[in-house]
């Protein structure tokens, strides 16, 4: 099995050191990468870390605003580091208005990102999955008016709804391309895997039996990002036995 990381996780690190980062990533048997952020590097350099220490780049958490901004640069720098999905990290759906506003964007740049080979995706938290003020349902209406990717949080999804995330899995088998696989506690507190209370297990299970990348996230950084992530993967390789 191959396991993959979003450097958020070790955002105390690529901050000041993304190259660092991704060597000691690597290093702890992490195969793929999903970035959130570049620091400034420019993509031909990112590519050659990759390169350097064998890692594929899965994905990355990329602003719906830096898609609208400036969406030929990004498309550019996205194929030179070899990224096929782009997913947004989240966004201020709030009210009827903005998801509205959202759709629009997002079916409008989401043919232009296929013509040039990359996929577009959005991650959720919990509040997608809970109604807003004005009784607007987030996460239904980007499933059922949109065509976007759906990368589930699954700690999140828990959070939200104190269920297991592998009906929802199974119900968009045919829109999820990736998962985050994440452990905490009800009530929003992040944990490394097998340390909290959410249904670890079971995602992994059904990660496995449906073929589906699984990205570490785990983001409280006690005592710092690595050590996190050296337990998380060790978690999942446990799981292997």
């Amino acid at each position: 099995m191959e396991y993959g990381l979003q450097l958020y996780s070790v955002r105390d690190i690529t901050k000041d050191d993304l190259e660092g980062a991704l060597k000691k990533v690597s290093d702890l048997g992490y195969k793929f990468v999903e970035f959130a952020g570049f620091f400034g590097n420019d993509a031909e350099t990112v590519k050659s870390w990759l390169d350097k220490y064998d890692l594929k780049v899965s994905g990355t958490h990329t602003g719906l605003n830096e898609l609208v901004n400036d969406l030929e640069g990004t498309i550019a720098y996205h194929k030179t580091i070899g990224n096929k999905n782009i997913i947004i990290p989240g966004h201020d759906l709030s009210e009827q208005a903005k998801i509205d506003d959202f759709v629009e964007k997002v079916n409008r740049i989401q043919p232009i990102l296929k013509e040039n080979g990359i996929n577009l995706g959005y991650h959720n938290h919990s509040h997608e999955f809970l109604p807003n003020k004005d009784g607007s349902q987030i996460e239904d209406q980007i499933i059922f008016r949109t065509n976007v990717d759906i990368e589930i949080d699954t700690f999140w999804f828990y959070n939200a709804t104190g269920e297991s995330a592998v009906n929802m899995m199974e119900r968009i088998k045919d829109r999820l391309t990736v998962i985050h696989i994440k452990d905490g506690i009800k009530g929003g507190a992040g944990k490394p895997l097998g340390m909290g209370e959410a249904p670890v297990r079971a995602v992994y299970d059904k990660a496995v039996e449906m073929g589906i990348p699984m990205v570490v996230e785990s983001e409280t950084l006690t005592p710092d990002g690595l050590t996190e992530a050296k337990i998380c993967i060790e978690y999942l390789k446990a799981q292997e036995n």
